[in-house]
């Protein structure tokens, strides 16, 4: 018997924000030359696998519309899924004094998905005017630089230089995603940027953001704040400057297959693609 197809693409649809997210620590870790071992490369895998699935399987309002395809899924394989991915990254990280860091994206997973009640109040973090794309980004901002910072040397750098570099470049990805989802936000009531701003003002506005952050990290390069790593900067400026561009335009529904395919791999690939480059180039 085949398996339930939107159960697989519920179980599937966040494995490459998953290994995207592993790549962006390694990306953190060269600028810093340190060397967590493979075991706590798995342990971010997993907790981001287990965050965005278990977002995924909450069914927001926006999500029934923009998401469609998951709607028949198996939600119970996919929580059982979750918990045994977080409880084995939370495990290894707690072995570094870290499970702190480690629960971080998931609690703040769960009130971004479902709010917190404060008496009658419930407080959401899946707001308007960027508020989500502001969660989202910190929280993985301070989650993988909290990681690097168990290793590294400096006290100052990684919230110098790590902590904006992770930040701002989710907050662009997250904007840029935001795009394609403008018919389901619009619907739910949510002004994300796109919406509230207008796409040209959005789009310029990441992409000031964009080469800002990019000029920051060369800053760090040249005053020998962080470790030389050109061939990254370079794929990485590139890489955004192309999404900037080319995918802050509201989804129009009719996009073909290799169309979302590129867009996908670009969006989530730049990291893996700039490590790849940098192992091949020695640059």
């Amino acid at each position: 018997m085949a398996f339930h197809t939107p159960t697989l693409k519920l179980l599937s649809s966040s494995v490459l924000i998953a290994i995207s997210g592993v790549f962006r620590l390694r990306i953190a870790s060269l600028f810093l030359g340190i060397s967590p071992g493979i075991f706590i490369y798995l342990a971010v895998f997993l907790i981001i696998y287990a965050t965005y699935t278990f977002d995924r399987t909450l069914e927001s309002k926006e999500d029934k519309i923009n998401k469609k395809e998951l709607i028949s899924s198996r939600k119970d394989i996919a929580l059982a899924l979750c918990l045994i991915s977080l409880a084995t990254g939370c495990l290894i990280l707690s072995l570094e004094n870290l499970l702190l860091i480690a629960l971080l994206p998931v609690i703040i997973g769960y009130i971004y998905g479902k709010g917190l009640r404060i008496g009658q109040r419930v407080l959401k973090l899946k707001g308007n005017f960027g508020m989500k794309n502001l969660t989202v980004s910190i929280t993985w901002g301070i989650f993988l630089s909290g990681i690097v910072q168990h290793w590294a040397d400096s006290s100052y750098i990684v919230p110098l230089f790590i902590l904006p570099f992770i930040t701002v470049k989710s907050f662009i990805n997250t904007v840029i995603w935001d795009f394609r989802d403008v018919k389901g936000d619009a619907a739910a009531g949510i002004k994300t940027l796109p919406i509230y701003l207008g796409e040209k003002k959005a789009s310029r506005l990441l992409q000031v953001m964009h080469v800002v952050l990019h000029l920051w990290m060369a800053a760090g390069i040249y005053m020998n704040l962080i470790n030389t790593e050109w061939t990254i900067i370079f794929t990485l400026a590139l890489a955004g400057m192309i999404n900037t561009i080319l995918y802050t335009k509201p989804s129009t529904g009719n996009e073909s297959r290799s169309w979302k395919t590129t867009r996908n791999i670009l969006m989530h690939g730049e990291f893996i693609l700039a490590v790849v480059l940098r192992e091949v180039t020695h640059f």
